[in-house]
């Protein structure tokens, strides 16, 4: 164990494992470390650094509006919040309304928040939750309650909800879980930290009817395949569902904390002043961030290039006719290569050693 590990393991809690390379530079794609050595950051800090690190709109930006003012709450209005707000309205082609909090996590909690003081026809709560095995939104409370993955769950049971978990992509089994007690269906259009599934064509549709018809919430986490991941301003688009709450982060802050609820329909109206709020949600700096990484994307045509490139790399990796790779799952840039032995931790390192960052 380097000196490095060591202080760290005594600084920090261990709730990741014990990092061996240490980033201290980074500037486009590329990241170096503490002893000179350049990577390819194929990673991007989680499926966050969209636009690469220290993009110059960003630095920009945020340079500005810490010199500006960098902090007012949310008792006070601001310019980059509102901006940023009408911004994430116009992802979708209805009339919307926006939170503006820290992280993935914490939108996925407001969004569960929303769900519960979803009613029935008759003015009673809905209790019933209904998410997919195998997904991911979070560790705080309720965004892991709704995680479908018993082994991240099971230690900090009991967690908040009622929640009926079932087979992703499994269009019989989502029928038969959503009825009228439901308050809210929980998907992602892609599962990410789940191993990169996308819905099969139709399965979110079919969410959307359901809850359509049951009065329940189509809540999609797009945490990790908003903001251009996939090659579209949301995954969801792909199919025309227009969700009643979509989350948001990762991605929209180029590499500074913010996470976003849009709510849509009836879930615009459902909390009211008290039921929710963030005391660093909608900073200033962070909405300058995303407020120039938005502007970015649209202005370079950068969803385009997600798409080109992501079906490059599709091509390029068949083109190894390689044994040991089954085939690819995903979307645009968010791609998973499958092995047919298990292989992926073993070949993570190699690519680490030749300077490439990825994940497995």
């Amino acid at each position: 164990m380097t000196s490095l590990q060591q202080r760290w393991e005594s600084a920090f809690l261990p709730t990741y494992a014990t990092p061996s390379v240490e980033l201290v530079r980074g500037e486009g794609a590329w990241v170096h470390d503490a002893e000179g050595r350049k990577y390819l950051d194929l990673l991007a800090g989680i499926a966050v650094s969209s636009l690469g690190h220290a993009h110059p709109a960003v630095v920009e930006a945020v340079t500005h509006q810490v010199a500006t003012l960098a902090h007012t709450s949310n008792l006070y209005a601001n310019g980059p919040s509102l901006q940023l707000a009408e911004r994430l309205q116009a992802l979708l082609p209805v009339p919307t309304k926006v939170f503006l909090c820290n992280d993935g996590a914490s939108a996925n909690e407001a969004a569960f928040k929303v769900a519960r003081k979803n009613l029935d026809d008759h003015g009673t709560k809905r209790t019933k939750v209904v998410a997919a095995e195998g997904s991911f939104h979070g560790r705080t409370a309720a965004a892991l309650a709704v995680t479908g993955q018993s082994v991240k769950r099971e230690p900090f049971l009991p967690l908040p909800g009622e929640v009926c978990f079932v087979p992703f992509n499994d269009r019989q089994a989502l029928a038969a879980a959503v009825d009228d007690s439901t308050a809210a269906v929980f998907l992602e259009p892609i599962q990410g930290e789940g191993g990169v599934y996308p819905a099969d064509p139709g399965y979110l549709s079919l969410a959307r009817q359901l809850c359509d018809d049951t009065g329940a919430l189509l809540i999609v986490d797009e945490v990790q395949t908003g903001i251009g991941r996939t090659g579209q301003w949301l995954a969801c688009i792909d199919e025309a569902v227009v969700p009643d709450i979509v989350t948001l982060a990762k991605g929209l802050g180029g590499g500074l904390p913010i996470g976003a609820v849009i709510a849509t329909g009836k879930a615009m109206d459902l909390l009211v002043p008290g039921d929710h709020g963030s005391t660093f949600g909608g900073n200033l700096v962070s909405c300058a961030a995303a407020n120039a990484v938005l502007e970015v994307i649209e202005s370079t045509d950068l969803l385009a290039a997600v798409r080109e490139l992501g079906a490059y790399l599709t091509r390029q990796v068949a083109a190894l006719e390689n044994e040991s790779i089954a085939g690819m799952r995903g979307r645009g840039l968010l791609q998973a290569v499958v092995f047919s032995s298990p292989i992926a931790k073993g070949v993570e390192a190699s690519a680490r050693r030749h300077g490439f960052l990825v994940n497995a």
